[in-house]
């Protein structure tokens, strides 16, 4: 029997019980639309953070102290590990594949103006950090070096501490502001970001010059960390090994010890995040196949379920000729058409998901060739394996019993 007798005959005894296969085809669809959704929302969410990251500057490179810890619990950083102006210094005078270098020193409190104020994070940094950051001062100025040398009491807003003390709309360049009930003159206000891929808010931030924040605000004599920028992307490595090298030498590390710092560059992060946003994605698709599974195992009851119903026609079609492999085929290639089927309304309901769940959480999704041609491959599959044995039971039945069969 042809390929083409074989599939009108396929396609007459689905249409012939039309409910039953469309009830049949449902575990097929939700399994392989859940499949689809999953993986065009987890690669839409890594390619959105790694935009995010890139926005940032893939040739950054950043520096901070490891943490002292003992019996699992972390004990902060002590004087042998913290880093300090001297690292900085000499990253700046001896490194050759640095672009830029700047201190970063950490504070946070209470920002005032007038009734109105917020809890924000103050950066103290150099001149250099918002080239090594790509942040852009829309309004004003930066800090110059004798405002830094001096230790002077000038800041850079961000958009959401501006919106929060002085309201939507306003310039608040020339104002004063209070910071732990210490007077800063707001000198510029920095570009919109708005929020990072993990949810952070880039806005929510002051920038002053870092001996105003380490000595006035933290009054710590450390630095919290490192910013720089490799002289290019393809110099990052290179300028990670001799960046490790300087800070070896200025923390006094013997051969055998180990660094008292971490480095970590934007291309290593950006690699990192990518790989572990990959492996949720990938686990949460794995767990959508599961349904996949039930919806074979729902072909197989079915086509268990036709074979008893159709055992006389079996008979009679071996009474007069067919052949056990005629049958075997005709009832394998239902079962395929129900899961090819299946798996082309599973992949466009996907792909409606898929975009409607992305514009909820205002995110793109991305519906990757691979993932489409591996539903139809794993479609097959299914149809195949779970066809096969109720097939082959029917292929194998005796023509006389199956024509007294009530």
């Amino acid at each position: 029997m042809s390929y083409s007798n074989l599939f009108i005959i396929a396609i007459r005894a689905l249409v012939r019980n039309r409910l039953r296969a469309i009830l049949t085809m449902l575990g097929i669809i939700i399994g392989v639309a859940s499949v689809i959704a999953m993986l065009a929302l987890g690669e839409g969410s890594k390619r959105s953070m790694r935009e995010e990251l890139s926005k940032m500057g893939t040739n950054m490179i950043m520096v901070m102290p490891n943490f002292q810890r003992r019996g699992g619990v972390s004990l902060g950083s002590s004087s042998s590990n913290a880093i300090k102006m001297v690292d900085v210094l000499a990253l700046r005078n001896e490194a050759t594949y640095l672009a830029a270098v700047s201190p970063e020193v950490r504070a946070s409190g209470q920002v005032i103006y007038g009734n109105q104020n917020t809890q924000t994070t103050i950066y103290g940094v150099s001149e250099e950090y918002l080239g090594i950051r790509k942040l852009v001062i829309s309004n004003g100025r930066i800090f110059n070096s004798q405002e830094v040398k001096s230790m002077a009491k000038v800041c850079i807003l961000g958009q959401t501490v501006v919106e929060n003390l002085f309201g939507t709309g306003t310039d608040p360049v020339g104002l004063s502001i209070r910071i732990k009930n210490l007077p800063f003159l707001v000198i510029g206000v920095l570009e919109e970001k708005g929020e990072s891929g993990m949810g952070q808010d880039q806005d929510d931030l002051i920038l002053a010059p870092y001996t105003t924040v380490q000595r006035r605000l933290a009054a710590i004599d450390y630095i919290n960390g490192i910013y720089a920028s490799a002289v290019s992307e393809e110099k990052s490595t290179k300028a990670k090994t001799e960046m490790e090298e300087i800070l070896r030498r200025t923390h006094k590390l013997k051969d055998s010890d180990e660094n008292n710092f971490r480095i970590m560059s934007q291309s290593e992060l950006m690699e990192t995040m990518s790989s572990m946003m990959s492996i949720m994605t990938y686990l949460l698709g794995a767990i959508a196949a599961i349904s996949l599974l039930v919806g074979g195992i729902g072909i197989m009851n079915i086509m268990f379920v036709s074979v008893t119903e159709r055992t006389r026609e079996i008979g009679l079609r071996m009474s007069i000729g067919g052949r056990s492999q005629d049958i075997l085929k005709q009832f394998l290639v239902e079962s395929i058409i129900l899961s090819i089927l299946g798996g082309l309304f599973g992949i466009i309901l996907g792909y409606i998901i898929a975009k409607g769940a992305g514009s909820l959480m205002d995110t793109k999704a991305y519906v990757q060739t691979q993932a489409v041609v591996l539903s139809f491959v794993v479609c097959f599959a299914i149809g195949v394996f779970f066809g096969w044995y109720p097939a082959r039971k029917a292929a194998n039945l005796n023509p006389i019993d199956a024509l007294r069969y009530e």
